[in-house]
């Protein structure tokens, strides 16, 4: 009976694999007669996985998703990685905390204690910077409900939500919209699709979103801006309103190495003039927080332009000499 158990261990493992087994190869890795595989496969089919048999000239199994979860067979590496990632799944503010620990002791439990020991000394603690804000939960259901939507490229219609939810949320009538790609950004869930009331591409809070149901007609997806969702997000959220660049773009140089320089510019373009001075391109919201960026560096600047850039430097310089009168 523990050849047999272990036997069929070994058949989940290979099943799990690879997508298709031809039968004779399956008896020659398990080292066993065809008869005996077919057997096994049956077992297992008893057991609630969903085998089938694959028709050809050698004859073969594959194991298909069925109508219920049945046990899975992890090796240790899998494991280990799916132990982690529930353990971080707090910080995906997806609102799946509970359901990932209720998982992660499930799957705990059945681990051999060599790595049931790894895990344990496993311990992640997500420490936010103090000025960040706590993200909105987002249900899972609201979650798939966007995703599918986005896989099957089909219309979305929804009810979205002012930040106040006042009653004229419910009043107003469902978004359309084409829904090209669900993203993450600082703790939040946001939607990028194309409104087709308003004729232009918008970005939508996923806990604002109260999904409709059917969804609308398929449709051909549009080229986001610039081909690429990372820059799109990127340009929508610093205020360029997806039209490629900072509102408010500067030209400096400074008195400092570019190696010191770049260190500590993420956005900005930094070209070496010497061994001591370098160019700063960056790019902001407003002059004056672009003239604060640049102060913050302890070096002698000049502004290469534009003039808005050196007015907020003035701008900057009577207001620091009138606090340092107080």
């Amino acid at each position: 009976m523990a050849k047999t158990s272990a036997r069929l261990l070994a058949l989940l493992s290979l099943l799990q694999a690879r997508r298709d087994w031809p039968g004779a190869l399956l008896a020659e890795r398990l080292e066993v007669s065809p008869r005996t595989v077919r057997r096994d496969v049956d077992r297992l089919r008893e057991l609630g996985y969903p085998i089938t048999a694959v028709k050809g000239p050698d004859g073969g199994y594959r194991l298909d998703a069925g109508t219920r979860l049945p046990p899975l067979l992890f090796d240790d590496e899998q494991a280990v990685a799916l132990a982690i990632a529930l353990q971080i799944a707090t910080t995906s503010g997806a609102g799946i905390e509970e359901d990932a620990m209720r998982a992660l002791h499930t799957v705990r439990q059945v681990m051999p204690a060599r790595l049931r020991g790894r895990i344990d000394t496993f311990r992640v603690t997500a420490v936010e910077p103090p000025t960040a804000r706590q993200g909105p939960q987002v249900g899972g259901g609201v979650l798939m409900a966007l995703s599918a939507a986005v896989h099957a490229r089909e219309v979305l219609r929804f009810d979205y939500a002012s930040p106040a939810r006042t009653d004229e949320d419910t009043m107003a009538p469902p978004r359309r919209v084409e829904p090209h790609h669900l993203i993450t950004w600082n703790r939040r869930w946001y939607l990028v699709a194309w409104d087709l009331d308003r004729e232009d591409w918008r970005t939508f809070r996923a806990d604002r979103v109260t999904p409709r149901s059917p969804t609308g007609p398929r449709f051909t997806p549009r080229e986001l801006p610039g081909g690429d969702v990372a820059a799109f997000i990127a340009d929508r959220f610093r205020g360029a309103g997806g039209s490629g660049g900072w509102p408010c773009l500067g030209e400096v140089i400074l008195g400092l190495p570019a190696a010191a320089v770049s260190r500590y510019t993420y956005d900005g373009a930094v070209e070496a003039l010497g061994p001591d001075r370098c160019r700063l391109v960056l790019g902001s919201w407003s002059w004056t927080g672009l003239a604060a960026a640049i102060g913050a560096f302890d070096a002698d600047i000049e502004v290469v332009g534009p003039a808005e850039l050196s007015d907020a430097f003035a701008r900057l310089a009577r207001r620091y000499a009138a606090a340092a009168r107080r």
